[in-house]
């Protein structure tokens, strides 16, 4: 590894129509109203082997860099270049093929995005150990421990790792982490007896490691990957080495501009979660690139390390959740110097996770013209799930509606099943898990009788004459529910019109209630808002004019009320990545439904 104090990267000319590729879909009608629906463009072929990639490039551009991070000490970047990786990776993989892993004793890794998690990850693979990447706020953050133990038990690991030991010392020496192999990347006397990461690269014998080698395949497991739990026990969802290249495959066929030169990335995204784990650290090895771990969140204090990198790296795409697009905007407007440096490179940008505010739409769409008047680039969308891999719906092209989600990816096949007035998506292909770990039942409960994924989520499409034109979101079908009239309310349609309203008023809103007379929000102020009269009537203008021009007790916020604690990751309401879980607020928070339904109580706000 290396230092690097100002990476940079020149202009490899603009891509403009070419950045994307259209695709037709077949669409059939079942007598029963089911519609199947397929891309008629082939998926083109992929490797057996996830870590494939590593060993390729390290070949090809065997000194390109292929990730950066920032280190305590260094003024600029700490590197390593895929030959370098590709070196230790092998050194790690022997000396775990020698450990007896397996995936019955799998890898933990308890930290976040780093180098050397990074290259554990891929060791394992090498080996043929499955890993496990761990979000960081349940070893960090949760106050019981409670999704790690359960954790722990499922998945009972060979060897968990850590960056620090002295950070992660009350996960490191609970009682369920004995007999395990501890690794750590800086040892710490609060954690006796624990391996440091540098003796994993003494090695192990090159014959072992061959032999785990000759059993790696498409089918092999490559990781588990943990779903937040916001809806209950986190569920282990298997991810092969198939569902790995399959997706990443089957993106780049519709984003040529991914593999016309390496891309370049400046990320935060978790690696425990598929959309950081799976999706950009994917694309980024799939295609020789380069990914600068970002240092920084889409929070306040945090955003400014984030805003620091960019200044520095001219990424070809950037991909972050709404919020973070939210905080980046206000740069971007009033830094002509950033603003420059952000748009230099950049093929397409990316959000997921959450529909994207029209407010913010617009914005990107007027920074990006002022920086670059010619071929500006995309704001652009998917929509997956941790068990597919992710990519099911990616967007294609960059003239298209807000919230458009795009068409089918090749090589799945899509059912939509009616559902009331909505239609619920199913999904089967390559890139669809074969189920959750030592959990049958619920494996059982996930497919159809026909082997077609259950999503439990709604879209609609954008032209029904033309699936190619793409799909929107249209929400989960087991959050709405039914007003004391029988009447029904669609959860997602008032959620995004309410974000769209408050805007950055709120951190977020929970939509209310079941069977009460009428429709109310529970409301997240932003951290360090000052909840007082002056903040509930702001409040209640914005309500006011978002019920202009609607009618109906199914569309209408009639109230609101201010929640004075934020969500609680222990209590399952909150991800690490801030997405919310509706219906646990509403039974956790059940006294704030009360008071929000209690037209006596001052601190309702009335529009």
């Amino acid at each position: 590894m290396s230092t690097q104090a100002m990476p940079r990267r020149s202009a490899e000319g603009a891509l403009e129509d070419s950045r994307f590729r259209p695709i037709t879909v077949d669409m059939r009608r079942d007598a029963g109203g089911v519609i199947r629906l397929r891309a008629n463009e082939p998926l083109p072929a992929y490797p057996d082997r996830f870590h494939d990639h590593l060993f390729q490039w390290a070949t090809e551009r065997p000194s390109a860099t292929m990730l950066a991070e920032r280190r305590s000490g260094y003024d600029g970047w700490v590197i390593i270049s895929y030959a370098e990786a590709a070196g230790t990776v092998r050194a790690i993989a022997a000396a775990l093929a020698e450990r007896g892993l397996g995936p019955e004793r799998p890898v933990l890794i308890l930290s976040g995005n780093a180098i050397e998690h990074q290259l554990l990850a891929l060791a394992s693979l090498t080996a043929g150990v499955p890993f496990a990447p761990i979000s960081v706020a349940y070893s960090l953050l949760s106050q019981d421990l409670g999704k790690l133990r359960y954790i722990l038990k499922l998945l009972d690991p060979g060897l968990v790792y850590a960056s620090n030991a002295a950070m992660f010392a009350r996960a490191l020496t609970m009682p369920e982490m004995r007999g395990r192999e501890i690794v750590v990347g800086a040892p710490s006397p609060e954690v006796p007896g624990a391996t440091p990461f540098a003796k994993l690269l003494d090695g192990g014998a090159s014959t072992t490691l061959a032999d785990a080698g000759a059993k790696i395949g498409p089918d092999t497991i490559a990781k588990f990957l943990f779903t937040s739990g916001s809806t209950g026990t986190p569920k282990g969802v298997i991810t092969t080495h198939r569902m790995l290249n399959s997706n990443l495959a089957m993106e780049d066929y519709i984003w040529p501009f991914m593999s016309a030169r390496p891309p370049v990335m400046v990320d935060w995204l978790p690696w425990s979660h598929v959309f950081g784990g799976n999706h950009n650290f994917g694309e980024v090895l799939k295609n020789g690139g380069t990914l600068y771990i970002d240092d920084g969140k889409p929070i306040p204090g945090e955003v400014e390390k984030s805003i620091r990198n960019l200044r520095e790296v001219s990424a070809t795409i950037y991909l972050n959740v709404p919020r973070g697009f939210e905080l980046l905007l206000p740069h971007l407007k009033n830094d002509e110097a950033l603003r420059a440096r952000f748009f230099a490179d950049l093929d397409a940008m990316f959000y997921a996770a959450a529909t994207l505010p029209e407010h913010l739409w617009a914005g990107f769409a007027e920074v990006a013209r002022s920086a670059r008047a010619e071929s500006p680039p995309s704001m652009i969308s998917g929509w997956g799930l941790t068990e597919t891999a992710p990519a099911i719906l990616i967007l294609n092209r960059h003239d298209a509606e807000i919230g458009n989600l795009g068409p089918p990816l090749p090589g799945q096949d899509i059912k939509l099943i009616p559902n009331g007035d909505k239609l619920e998506i199913r999904v089967r292909g390559p890139n669809v898990t074969p189920g959750y770990w030592r959990m049958p039942d619920l494996t059982a409960q996930a497919f159809d009788e026909e082997g077609f994924f259950i999503t439990g989520d709604a879209v609609t499409f954008i032209d029904e004459k033309d699936a190619g034109r793409g799909f929107r979101f249209n929400g989960r079908i087991g959050d709405d529910f039914k007003l004391s009239s029988g009447t029904r309310v669609h959860a997602a349609e008032i959620w995004a019109r309410a974000r769209q309203a408050l805007g950055p008023l709120v951190f977020d809103v929970v939509i209310a209630a079941p069977d009460r007379d009428d429709i109310g929000l529970l409301i997240f102020p932003p951290a360090g808002r000052k909840v007082d009269t002056g903040y509930r009537e702001v409040l209640r203008a914005a309500i006011r004019r978002m019920n202009e021009g609607i009618g109906g007790s199914s569309r209408v916020i009639a109230r609101a009320i201010v929640l004075p604690v934020p969500p609680s990751l222990d209590a399952g309401e909150i991800t690490d990545k801030g997405s919310l879980n509706s219906r646990g607020i509403r039974e956790h928070r059940k006294d704030f439904v009360d008071r929000l339904y209690d037209d006596g109580d001052a601190d309702v706000i009335k529009p």
